[in-house]
């Protein structure tokens, strides 16, 4: 498959706009084209132990989970780590794609995924995502209407307003007289100096209808993901099912303030990797994630949830068996698909 073919694919499995705004997501390195992929190679982390098992293995494409390539690089030497792998896979025609949170958001992702670990339940997004196109500008959308004595001015000085989008005219009869609807989308800092225009002429200021732009929620995508359990069930109980799911031998645990371990779980609010941002003031029995900060783990605990942390790869790693198979289909089988055997959590209990 060609590499832009494949990028494309990848990005209608998991559009890069579900990302969150600080991520680094979609093609990060690019061979020269054309560049035909036969091998694409699964990862969570990038390493330069992992770089080798897929020149060893003749991928001609890394999908990373985690990008390689976050902090700005200034220059591609054999200095640093990060800078070698650019260099390993530009000498070695390997071009690099990572999802990350945009694979936590899709409903098919890595935190239904980790769901799954719970046993029967029910999930909504706690952070859901919005349709990205939808408005397509603005926050806000002005109405108005406006004779013909005043529109001309009037449709001027909105002109010269920057972030303003979307300017239509009707003809419109507003209490047996002829005049002009006007609809016009702004940003939020456009619709001061709007409504500041209008408030100049009290008939076209009390004619005024302001309208907020909300775009429609994504069903089922978003981040991090509050699960209702079909039937509650011990937290001794809910540690073994995620130790089981994740293939654990142990997981580390926080008890909040009045539970036990026989104490019942109904609701999980989950969020896969680094949890503490996604599930903070969320009601729930319990937190699980990769990590959290000693203070927010405090702070859960302090009110009455339980936490339980598996080290922040470990929420993540096990998806990839169910995305090779998952991509293996949605490639129509036109790739050789295989999954890391080195990636591995950089910690152990020693």
């Amino acid at each position: 498959m060609n590499l832009r073919e494949l990028v494309s694919a990848l990005n209608d499995f998991a559009s890069p706009s579900l990302a969150e705004s600080w991520d680094n997501v979609g093609l990060l390195v690019e061979p020269s084209p054309p560049h035909t992929v036969n091998t694409l190679f699964l990862t969570n982390d990038l390493t330069e132990e992992v770089m080798e098992e897929a020149v060893q293995k003749k991928a001609d494409f890394v999908l990373s989970y985690h990008p390689p390539i976050f902090a700005p690089l200034k220059r591609v030497t054999w200095k640093t780590w990060k800078e070698r792998l650019v260099v390993r896979a530009l000498e070695n025609r390997i071009g690099i794609y990572s999802p990350h949170t945009a694979y936590d958001a899709i409903p098919h992702g890595v935190n239904n995924w980790l769901a799954k670990g719970l046993g029967t339940c029910t999930s909504v997004p706690l952070h859901p995502s919005t349709a990205p196109s939808s408005p397509a500008e603005g926050t806000h959308r002005v109405e108005f209407c406006a004779d013909a004595e005043h529109l001309d001015a009037v449709l001027s000085k909105i002109k010269d307003i920057p972030g303003i989008s979307c300017l239509t005219t009707l003809p419109a009869r507003v209490e047996g007289e002829e005049q002009t609807r006007v609809s016009l989308n702004c940003s939020q800092k456009a619709l001061l100096e709007v409504v500041a225009l209008l408030s100049q002429n009290s008939l076209l200021y009390h004619k005024t209808e302001i309208l907020l732009l909300q775009k429609p929620l994504l069903p089922h995508t978003g981040m991090g993901r509050l699960c209702t359990l079909s039937e509650p069930v011990s937290l001794s109980d809910v540690i073994e099912r995620i130790k089981g799911h994740l293939q654990l031998p142990h997981v580390r645990l926080a008890v909040g303030a009045g539970r036990t371990l026989e104490s019942p779980v109904k609701k999980v609010a989950l969020c896969a990797g680094s949890g503490s941002s996604v599930l903070k003031g969320t009601e729930a029995d319990l937190y699980l994630t990769g990590e959290m900060s000693h203070h927010d783990v405090l702070d859960a605990v302090a009110n009455g949830i339980n936490v339980i942390l598996c080290e922040h790869s470990n929420t993540e790693r096990g998806f990839l068996s169910e995305l090779r198979d998952a991509l293996t289909i949605h490639l129509q089988n036109k790739i050789n698909i295989i999954v890391s055997e080195k990636d591995r959590d950089p910690l152990q209990v020693a």
